[in-house]
C-alpha cells in the first residue's frame, strides 16, 4: 500500500459562492463523507494547510494581481473579474490555504515523507490566468506547485495532466513558451464548452512549441472515445518527456450524470484513467504524483469518483 497523503481543511468550506452557483462548499463535504463512510479516511495521511508564502503566489502571478484580488475581498465584494467569479469576505484567505496546503503535499512527496497525494481543495485553479481569475478560479493552484517543484527541489521536467472536463486555460497559457513543464489536456470541444480554448492545433509556442498537447471530445462522446485518445496522445507523450513529478487536474465534471457537460463517462473510466497516470508516475517519476481536485459537481456521484481516486492512490 502506498503512503497516500490527504489534503482536507473544513477553512476550505469558507469560500462561498452564493445561491445557484455550482461550486459549492458541499462538494468538498461530499467527498469528505465519501471517504469517511467507505474507511478509507483510516488508511491516509492528513497533510496540515496552512497560509502559501506570497512568493509562490507570484511565480504565477502578477504582484499586481494578487493585491486586487486581496482588496476587493476584504471590501466585501461578491464577485471578481466576471460574474461566474462568485466570492465572499473570506476567499482570499481560503485561495491562499489551498495553495499552501498543495505545496506542502508537494514538499512531502518530494522529500519521500508521501508517495503521493489528493488534495481536496476550493477554490480550483486551472482557468486562472497569470491577471485574470476566471471560471470560479482565482490562483492557478496547479501551475504554482508546478514552478514550486522547479525552484524548490529542482526539477527541470514536470508533466500536468488535466482530465476536468474544462480546458485549462490558464494552465496551458502560463507555460505554452516554458518546455519544462509538459500540459496535456483532455477536455469537451472548445466549441461547445468554455472557456472556448483547448484546440487540437496548439502545442505552445517559441521555447515551448510541442510541450502542449490537447485532445478535445465531442458532446456525447464517452468512455471509448476518451480511452482511443489517451492511448494515442498522452501515453507517447508522457513516454518521450519523462516527466520527473507529475500533478492532476482532477475534474470530475466529464462525468455522464454531471449537468456542466456533454460527455458520458463513467465512474470505471475514471478509475481507469487514473490507473494509467499512475502507471505513468511508477515509470518516469519515481511514483511522485499530487492530484489536486478541480471541477466535478454531482454531489451524488463525487463520494463515489473519489473513492475510486483514492484507492487508485494507494493500490498503485
Amino acid at each position: 500500500m502506498k503512503r497516500t497523503g490527504f489534503l482536507y481543511d473544513e477553512r476550505y468550506l469558507l469560500h462561498k459562492t452564493g445561491p445557484y452557483h455550482p461550486e459549492i462548499p458541499e462538494r468538498l463535504t461530499a467527498i469528505y463523507e465519501g471517504l469517511a463512510q467507505s474507511g478509507l479516511l483510516d488508511r491516509l495521511i492528513r497533510v496540515p494547510a496552512a497560509p502559501a508564502d506570497l512568493q509562490w503566489i507570484i511565480s504565477v502571478h502578477t504582484a499586481e494581481y494578487v493585491k486586487r484580488f486581496e482588496a476587493a475581498c476584504r471590501a466585501g465584494k461578491q464577485m471578481f473579474d466576471s460574474p461566474d467569479n462568485q466570492m465572499c469576505a473570506q476567499t482570499y484567505e481560503t485561495a491562499l490555504l489551498a495553495v499552501g496546503g498543495i505545496l506542502e503535499a508537494c514538499r512531502q512527496v518530494m522529500e519521500g515523507r508521501l508517495d503521493n497525494a489528493f488534495c481536496a481543495v476550493r477554490p480550483p485553479g486551472h482557468h486562472a490566468e497569470v491577471s485574470r481569475a476566471m471560471g470560479f478560479c482565482y490562483f492557478n493552484n496547479v501551475a504554482i506547485a508546478a514552478r514550486f517543484l522547479q525552484k524548490q527541489f529542482g526539477l527541470a521536467r514536470v508533466g500536468i495532466v488535466d482530465f476536468d472536463v474544462h480546458h485549462g486555460n490558464g494552465t496551458q497559457h502560463i507555460f505554452e513558451d516554458d518546455p519544462t513543464v509538459y500540459y496535456y489536456s483532455i477536455h469537451q470541444h472548445p466549441s461547445f464548452a468554455y472557456p472556448g480554448t483547448g484546440r487540437e492545433f496548439e502545442y505552445g509556442r517559441g521555447d515551448g512549441y510541442g510541450f502542449t498537447k490537447n485532445s478535445p471530445v465531442l458532446p456525447g462522446q464517452g468512455d471509448e472515445d476518451y480511452r482511443r485518445l489517451l492511448e494515442r496522445d498522452l501515453l507517447p507523450a508522457f513516454a518521450d518527456y519523462q516527466p520527473e513529478a507529475i500533478i492532476v487536474s482532477a475534474g470530475f465534471d466529464g462525468h455522464r450524470d454531471d449537468d456542466m457537460s456533454d460527455t458520458k463517462l463513467s465512474t470505471e473510466f475514471y478509475t481507469w484513467m487514473m490507473q494509467q497516470i499512475m502507471a505513468m508516475a511508477e515509470t518516469y517519476s519515481s511514483g511522485r504524483l499530487v492530484s489536486v481536485l478541480e471541477g466535478g459537481y454531482c454531489l451524488r456521484q463525487l463520494p463515489e469518483l473519489a473513492r475510486h481516486h483514492v484507492e487508485v492512490l494507494l493500490n498503485g
